[in-house]
């Protein structure tokens, strides 16, 4: 028995005693309806899976036009609730002319019982499965809404974006390779989806992979696929994320974390533009736009060995660096509104604003999380406070900017969230660094500037 709720019109009494009997034990509920005029009422008090429409219910009438008329009506009600048709006359012309109305199928009487309740059945199943993808479409589009808010582009105004800006419009409009650069937190995805939104395959799939997720043993096999058997797990063919990026944008994030023994082969992949997956033969042409990042120096690792040299020219087509959140400037206080208005709406907290200490604190604190952690910042703040005016305590920022003065300057800042991060991992300049999210080459020319 399907669990499903059927409606059937039909101003023959005996009809729909017979087809209640027949299909009781089919379906869990069995409406029945002699007068078509109830159709509307009956469709708003209860959620039907199907409806069985008689085609013809004034006496001595064969065209159709009522059954016709009524189906358009049950469609205005509900545009994917399937109707099947009943007449007495099999007419091919008027079964093509309701199916064109929208009519789901067509039977003639007298029917065939096993027929009926399959042509029903699949009825059903096929209204199911319209739902399934209508709401799968819905939840897709939300999805692609709430990526789209969240890796928004925020520009700003400080010299330093605009500048990497007018290069990402140069750069996106080809098919380059990029390889953005940047500290951790500076929304290096952000600028990556950036340039596929401005490129000519924006209409195309974006394929992001943080690269450091993945274990050397299991990086080929998601890079590139298997086939099936390759492995002990390998119970089916699976396609790896370059051929689902094909046509499209294919982002590799932590570029740097690559393992040595995979890069030759990543290297090959992007020279020949074709794969073969792992337990395969048959190479697999591809065809992306491919854009890196990392915040780690790979021309310190290419010195040190553990990056391929000829691999980093083939994806430094073009390098774009993005700049730390605090050489940014009045970027700063834009971001902080932005996000405070984007999580005041969440948070159903509508009209908070920053006072001018709150701005002043935003704007002297060095950030060492850049934009990540301002974001973090304003939706901790949105929800632990019960104002709707933020102060400079409501931040909860610790350390440099913990006084706002005008005697701080942002060097001085700079310095004093350096010093103290190194006192604090005791001479390891390594770890310092890590903590800093910052180069090490960086950290050892920062400590020279400032005699650290």
């Amino acid at each position: 028995m399907i669990t499903a709720r059927v409606l059937i019109i039909d101003d023959n009494i005996q009809i729909l005693e017979s087809l209640r009997i027949l299909l009781k034990d089919e379906f869990k509920e069995i409406d029945v309806l002699s007068k078509p005029s109830r159709i509307h009422e009956l469709l708003w008090r209860n959620d039907y899976d199907l409806v069985v429409l008689d085609m013809n219910f004034a006496k001595g009438e064969t065209s159709g036009n009522e059954g016709i008329f009524w189906l358009n009506e049950i469609r205005k009600a509900d545009p994917l609730l399937p109707v099947i048709l009943i007449t007495a006359y099999g007419d091919i012309g008027l079964a093509v002319k309701a199916v064109k109305e929208g009519a789901t199928d067509f039977i003639s009487k007298p029917w065939e019982p096993e027929k009926l309740i399959i042509t029903l059945q699949n009825a059903i199943r096929l209204h199911r499965k319209g739902k399934e993808v209508k709401q799968l479409q819905s939840r897709q589009l939300q999805l692609s809404e709430d990526l789209e808010r969240e890796y928004r582009m925020i520009r700003g105004s400080s010299e330093a974006m605009n500048s990497l800006m007018k290069s990402l419009g140069r750069v996106a409009s080809t098919d380059a390779n990029v390889l953005i650069l940047g500290e951790n937190g500076t929304g290096k995805e952000v600028i990556a989806r950036e340039i596929h939104r401005q490129s000519k395959r924006a209409e195309q799939i974006f394929v992001g992979v943080d690269v450091a997720s993945l274990s050397e043993s299991l990086f080929e096999s998601e890079m590139f696929g298997h086939v099936k058997g390759a492995f002990t797990d390998a119970r089916d063919d699976r396609v790896g994320r370059f051929e689902n990026a094909h046509g499209g944008t294919l982002f590799l994030d932590e570029i740097g974390n690559i393992p040595l023994s995979i890069q030759a082969k990543l290297l090959q992949v992007i020279q020949n533009r074709e794969l073969i997956r792992v337990g395969g033969h048959k190479p697999v042409k591809i065809d992306i736009r491919l854009i890196t990042a990392t915040n780690r120096s790979l021309k310190e690792m290419i010195a040190e060995g553990t990056f391929r040299e000829d691999l980093y020219y083939r994806l430094n087509t073009v390098t774009l660096e993005l700049p730390p959140l605090r050489e940014r400037g009045a970027d700063i206080s834009q971001l902080a509104h932005y996000f405070l208005d984007q999580f005041s709406h969440r948070y159903n907290k509508p009209g908070m604003r920053l006072n001018n200490k709150a701005v002043q604190k935003l704007e002297v604190y060095p950030w060492p999380g850049n934009v990540r952690e301002l974001k973090h910042c304003m939706e901790r703040a949105v929800i632990m406070t019960e104002s709707s005016v933020l102060g400079a305590n409501d931040l909860n920022l610790e350390g440099p900017g913990r006084e706002t003065s005008d005697s701080f300057s942002l060097e001085e800042v700079e310095r004093d969230a350096i010093d103290r991060v190194l006192k604090k991992c005791r001479g390891n300049n390594s770890r310092a660094a890590q903590m800093l999210q910052i180069s090490r080459t960086t950290l050892y020319a920062k400590m020279k500037k400032y005699g650290l």
